[in-house]
């Protein structure tokens, strides 16, 4: 059971990835679809798996992440 909810802006979303390295369960990945910026944004991949831990959010240069406990 998921103790955490990631909520991904795409628009903000320059595809830089360092919240995907940063989980340490692995929840997000780059998606296939592109914003309007022409970034292929990252989204939610397991978010059962997410335990809440915000590395994603604390790495994110764009301020495109808010995770909810």
């Amino acid at each position: 059971m998921a103790k955490g909810k990631v909520d991904i802006n795409p628009e903000f979303c320059k595809s830089c990835e360092y919240c995907v390295v940063s989980c340490p369960k692995k929840c997000l990945a780059v998606g296939e679809k592109v914003n309007s910026k022409g970034y292929l944004y990252v989204v939610s991949a397991n978010p059962d798996d997410c335990i809440g831990c915000a590395m994603c959010a604390q790495v994110c240069p764009e301020g495109a992440i808010e995770v909810w406990r």
